[in-house]
């Protein structure tokens, strides 16, 4: 074949990669300094870099800050945080390898997972003087979730112990006791000053003591990466692509080998279909390929598979189930609570799953395992997902790249690492609820709407207008071509919670049946405003745990006096007299909102000024961005 291939498919020309290492450790301890000087150390920084950066430093009243070969946003010097994932090709004696200088802030850490994912190794970069710190206690337990076994001990600025052994040594020690608790061997330790490069790529003489390898000759004791090739067949469908009258089928081989003749089963359709070649432009024809190779393959019969599916062999299929055990790294500022619902990615795969039951904490301050009813932020655990389909994956594996899943919200932000660890046996009463998601996007709904979904929570007294601007700013909103919706407390009441009274209990439940319909409501593309009393600061915590960042309370604020004066519903009347107990303002309490996204004071306003201030409120909220104009 000799006409030219499409830019999308010439990327699967492809050589075998090179030796991934991860730099992890925290904020202050540093990593970027010690990139920086491994790469001058070890020429491989381009002609006139080190002349920019000694610039840098000195504009900057520094002495020469090697981070800055990384921090090469304006923002990450001025902060001095790396806040992103960066892969540097690095040389070492003829050997390739890549370095993932990886996010050491704790709100960086989500760049963290898909940074140090295919890492072979791991640099974990300690303070010597300030020791084991919460972040490295985090980095420590996700380099044993995401299964890294070969790791390397960097105790850094030694320079300011006096490069004194003793202290050195314990420093060392407690950072052992550390990762030992994780089943983390430390394949060697080493004391260093990365600022003024002591035992980076020369042996220091500031410490005749220590002999062992400097990180030069430790990272070239790094095993290579193992052979996949002889494992069974996996070949994740990244696209197909037609060209020429022919339909290429491409992904990058995971395991395993591939030859022209074969036959292969596609995805859970279980569809059979030969290799009738492997692509090749401008070099031989191709009758074979490996683990680690991108290809682009044609199938007879000339089945279609979708994104995602998984090519294997007959005899040799994954583990198949719609139920998972899986480990988390839990990334979302909010605990994790059973029933929430995310999209796993998995290779080139994206499923819909649900939190079917957290199985066990881990507690980070001693590295215990618990019960427990939800993840906190930032935490480990075990938990089991559930999905309504049939999803295809090889067991998480250390030192391999199998089970690696992450979980993304409807944002497509990563909330959470999630290696897939087998099969989850179904429990006597278990709840077999399989929610399914929508293949039409957030992104697609707003760009036919012209705006986005949203949750708009009206609470305050009775009588203090919730209902009233509710409806006026639907009308308003309306008018103006957004798809809005009220959920209002009596009309709820009427029907969905006819069956709730008014104890705290019952309470509580109308606000979480409220929210659930409004984030249904909400994902479908709606603007939708609750008009409720919802005087507990709790059942409204409910609420946007319910609906996450899409939720914005707005105060509807007017004085008892005033909402008694209205009485609209003669209920306050009805309560002085005791005909009604429990009523919110007179013997049972309402909890102001401390920080609303909105405060409308309505006691003095009139209807119409405070309807104008909430629906350009919520125009502006909910209004696309730019880039999604754009594409409408």
């Amino acid at each position: 074949m000799t006409a030219s291939l499409p830019s999308s498919l010439t990327s699967f020309v492809h050589q075998e990669p090179a030796t991934p290492i991860v730099i992890v450790g925290h904020v202050d301890h540093g990593k970027s300094t010690l990139i920086g000087r491994l790469l001058h150390d070890t020429d491989n920084l381009p002609d006139g870099k080190v002349a920019q950066i000694i610039a840098s430093s000195k504009k900057r009243g520094l002495k020469t800050e090697w981070s800055f070969l990384l921090d090469s946003l304006q923002i990450e010097r001025d902060q001095g945080v790396t806040v992103d994932s960066t892969r540097i090709p690095f040389l070492l004696d003829k050997r390739e390898f890549v370095i993932v200088d990886a996010p050491g802030h704790r709100q960086f850490l989500r760049n963290m997972i898909t940074g140090a994912a295919d890492a072979e190794a791991a640099v974990l970069v300690v303070d010597a003087a300030e020791g084991a710190r919460e972040q490295t206690r985090r980095h420590a337990m996700l380099l044993h979730l995401i299964g890294i076994r070969h790791v390397i001990v960097l105790l850094n600025k030694v320079d300011l112990l006096a490069f004194d052994q003793a202290k050195i040594e314990a420093a060392e020690k407690s950072v052992a006791e550390l990762l030992k608790k994780l089943d983390l061997e430390v394949a060697l330790s080493i004391p260093a000053s990365a600022r003024d490069g002591d035992n980076i790529a020369s042996r220091s003489d500031q410490m005749p003591w220590y002999k062992g390898p400097t990180l030069t000759e430790a990272l070239a004791q790094v095993p290579l990466p193992a052979s996949r090739a002889d494992l069974p067949l996996r070949l994740p469908v990244q696209d197909v692509y037609r060209f020429e009258d022919k339909r290429y089928v491409a992904g990058r081989i995971e395991r395993g080998r591939l030859r022209v003749g074969d036959t292969v089963i596609i995805g859970t359709q279980k569809t059979p279909a030969k290799i009738a070649s492997i692509a090749s432009w401008h070099t031989a024809p191709q009758v074979s390929a490996a683990a680690g190779q991108s290809v682009a393959v044609t199938l007879e019969p000339d089945v279609i598979p979708d994104r995602g599916d998984l090519l294997h062999k007959q005899d040799t299929p994954p583990v198949a189930a719609s139920r998972i055990r899986t480990r988390l790294f839990w990334l979302r500022q909010e605990p994790l609570r059973v029933g929430e619902s995310f999209h796993l990615r998995l290779a080139t795969a994206e499923h819909a799953v649900t939190v079917a039951a957290i199985n066990s904490v881990v507690n980070l301050d001693d590295l215990t395992e618990y019960a427990g009813e939800e993840v906190p932020a930032e935490g480990f655990a075990e938990i089991t997902l559930a999905a309504a389909e049939t999803i295809l994956f090889d067991a998480f594996a250390p030192g391999t790249a199998d089970g690696r899943g992450v979980l993304v919200d409807r944002q497509q932000r990563i909330v959470g690492g999630a290696p897939l660890l087998g099969p989850a046996a179904i429990a006597e009463g278990d709840k077999l609820i399989h929610p399914t998601g929508s293949t039409v996007t957030e992104q697609d709904r707003a760009r036919a709407r012209g705006h986005r979904g949203g949750v708009f929570w009206l609470t305050g007294l009775s009588g203090s207008g919730k209902s009233t601007l509710a409806r006026t700013t639907e009308t308003a909103l309306f008018a103006e071509g957004v798809d809005v919706t009220v959920l209002d407390g009596d009309t709820l009441r009427a029907g969905l919670c006819k069956d709730l009274g008014f104890s705290e209990a019952d309470r509580t439940e109308n606000v979480r049946r409220a929210a659930e319909v409004a984030r249904i409501l909400r994902d479908a593309g709606q603007v939708v405003l609750v008009a409720l009393i919802s005087p507990l600061q709790s059942d409204r915590a409910l609420a946007r745990q319910i609906l996450g960042e899409e939720f914005a309370e707005v105060f509807v604020d007017a004085d008892l006096a005033t909402c008694e004066q209205r009485d609209p519903k003669g209920l306050y009347a009805a309560a002085r007299s005791g005909k009604i107990s429990a009523f919110t303002g007179i013997d049972s309490p309402y909890e102001a909102p401390v920080r609303p996204a909105l405060h409308l004071k309505t006691s003095a306003g009139s209807v119409e000024s405070e309807t104008k201030t909430l629906a350009s409120f919520i125009k502006e909220t909910v209004k696309l961005s730019g880039a999604l104009k754009a594409r409408s």
